[in-house]
């Protein structure tokens, strides 16, 4: 992925656990990351999870950056497989997706919207892709109404083990549409 912005040009790279653990760390570890759930984790355990991840063959992460410099992590996955296992019935070309913005000291003002949809313009560039599936926690109001400006329409709440989610979709149609694309 490559999009310029307003805001600049977002681009992603893979993720590799073991170089990028402490960047990271950094990140997951920051009050502002608490719904990543990590905010007690060492060193170690971000680079066993993401080697985890990077085992998995239905999940993927990659870290975005912003000018060259890492801004965004994100991650997809068939939630056939990982993360929704159970929860909701897939249909085919379901992509999940998480996305984490990095803590700064300088924010951007809509750094976190162009984020979101260079990450969704990625996804929906895989022409398998019909609908982005997302599960934040149901107490994360700012993540909800950026979703919903993307496109995502909540369905109902669900119980995973770590949180209650909000189990919210958005087809490729409803991303155009929020974009002001026609189809």
């Amino acid at each position: 992925m490559s999009a310029t912005t307003g805001i600049g040009t977002l681009t992603v790279r893979p993720l590799d656990p073991l170089r990028d653990a402490e960047l990271l760390h950094s990140w997951v570890t920051h009050p502002k990351a608490a719904y990543w759930m990590m905010q007690d984790a060492k060193l170690q355990d971000v680079e066993r999870e993401y080697m985890r991840i990077a085992a998995h063959e239905h999940h993927d992460a990659f870290i975005g950056l912003h000018e060259g410099r890492p801004a965004f992590l994100m991650e997809k996955y068939d939630p056939r497989y990982v993360e929704l296992v159970g929860l909701y019935d897939p249909e085919p070309g379901d992509v999940g997706m998480h996305f984490l913005v990095a803590p700064t000291d300088r924010p951007i003002h809509g750094f976190t919207r162009a984020v979101i949809t260079a990450v969704m313009d990625d996804l929906f560039a895989d022409p398998r892709t019909r609908r982005v599936v997302v599960e934040p926690d149901v107490s994360n109001k700012a993540v909800h109404a950026l979703n919903e400006a993307v496109g995502f329409v909540a369905e109902r709440e669900i119980d995973k083990p770590e949180k209650r989610a909000l189990l919210s979709f958005c087809t490729r149609e409803q991303y155009l549409a929020a974009r002001g694309v026609a189809t």
